[in-house]
């Protein structure tokens, strides 16, 4: 059984191991000159493997991609993950959040486990293959460092990754190619990005970087408690990630979105309205609102910024109108991070175009995986789970296509 893997990424390498355990010969092709090194970069901060929450809470964050991973992810769940980790020298712990990293904090110690073992199950691989398509009789397009090669397989899996950070090799350049034999896939999108907000020069300047904590952000019937950061462009942080989907859905559907921030979401409203009447004596205003609301400097800020885009004075509200406010700080958002710099993106191969073991209806033995299906998830540990799971459900799926072929 020769199969050829195309993607060095988590899907890829999940689906090479898988494959070379059911006894096939694989060759993993990628464009980069070395593998995982989107996975490198989703390390730097902490790899975040999985997450820790209960299976029906951990399957809607797939939203209406559900149905279509649930069969995945339950087949190779978080604790599965967390095992196979172990089994490379690198146990996982819960954080705080219930998300769950490698005690070593890394990616670089688990990939070079991960390569190490799978040079020993015999899986070969060819980099600075940039896949371009089949030639007329099915053999596999290659660009190589060489000579353009034609490679011929019995199966294939695709694992290309989606569009966002192109630099990395998932540049979503495959969408084409995949066009051209009728595969529908849906236009890829940012997700789990930041967004653009029209700041004054002075808030830009003065609040650059800083963080919003323990705020509440609210856009339609979707909250989110959390972390925002302010940038130079914008806003974006892990709550803003959480709601990316919605956000970006809106300012694309009618150009703008306005999110609310609470800034003080645990007040009790009365209670904040009783410490905003006291006389704020010779005090500034800013300082007043610190004390009196508890708020951050950036926090005052951005009612200042709110408060200037209405036309209104902050320091003439009445105590109950600046309480309302503190708890639903309108920030309007007037676009979207670029894709190339949006942590994944969304949008891929349609689900109606896979049978139920990731092979393509229309291109039987070619099966796909990873995040260039039409799903998107928060940050949190669930796009590498299901990118870990539909790797092993499409390696599962070759093998089982092969079976039935002989």
């Amino acid at each position: 059984m020769i199969v050829a893997v195309i993607g060095a990424g988590p899907a890829g390498l999940m689906a090479a191991e898988t494959l070379a355990a059911g006894g096939a010969q694989v060759t993993v092709y990628d464009a980069m000159p070395s593998a995982g090194r989107k996975f490198l970069m989703a390390g730097r901060g902490g790899l975040n493997l999985t997450h820790s929450e209960p299976m029906p809470d951990f399957l809607r964050r797939y939203r209406e991609a559900m149905p279509h991973l649930t069969k995945a992810v339950e087949a190779f769940p978080p604790d599965a993950l967390r095992a196979w980790s172990a089994a490379l020298g690198q146990p996982t712990f819960i954080g705080t959040s219930g998300r769950v990293f490698p005690e070593a904090f890394k990616a670089s110690p688990l990939l070079r486990a991960w390569l190490r073992r799978l040079d020993a199950t015999g899986v070969v691989f060819a980099f600075r293959h940039r896949w371009t398509g089949w030639e007329a009789s099915g053999g596999l397009l290659f660009e190589a460092p060489d000579r353009p090669r034609t490679v011929n397989a019995e199966a294939t899996v695709l694992a290309l990754g989606g569009a966002s950070w192109p630099r990395l090799g998932s540049d979503g350049a495959w969408a084409n190619i995949l066009a051209a034999k009728g595969v529908a896939v849906a236009p890829m999108k940012s997700a789990n990005s930041g967004f653009t907000v029209a700041w004054s020069n002075i808030f830009r300047d003065r609040f650059e970087g800083q963080p919003l904590k323990g705020v509440s952000l609210t856009i339609g019937a979707h909250t989110v408690r959390g972390e925002a950061i302010v940038t130079r462009a914008g806003v974006e942080g892990g709550a803003i990630y959480a709601l990316s989907a919605e956000l970006r859905d809106a300012v694309l559907a009618k150009g703008t979105a306005t999110l609310s921030v609470a800034l003080r979401p645990d007040a009790v409203r009365d209670d904040l309205i009783a410490r905003l009447s006291v006389p704020k004596g010779k005090q500034s205003f800013s300082n007043f609102l610190r004390k009196a609301a508890q708020l951050s400097s950036v926090g005052v800020g951005l009612l200042q910024e709110a408060a200037v885009a209405s036309g209104r004075s902050l320091a003439l509200l009445p105590p109950a109108e600046l309480a309302a406010l503190i708890n639903a700080v309108p920030i309007e958002i007037s676009g979207v991070a670029p894709i190339a710099r949006a942590i994944s993106s969304a949008g891929g191969i349609r689900f109606d175009e896979l049978d139920h073991h990731f092979m393509l209806r229309r291109l039987p033995g070619v099966f796909a995986a990873g995040e260039m299906l039409d799903w998107e998830a928060p940050t949190g540990g669930y796009l590498l789970q299901a990118s870990f799971a539909t790797g092993v459900a499409a390696g599962k799926g070759v093998l089982r296509w092969l079976a039935q072929q002989s």
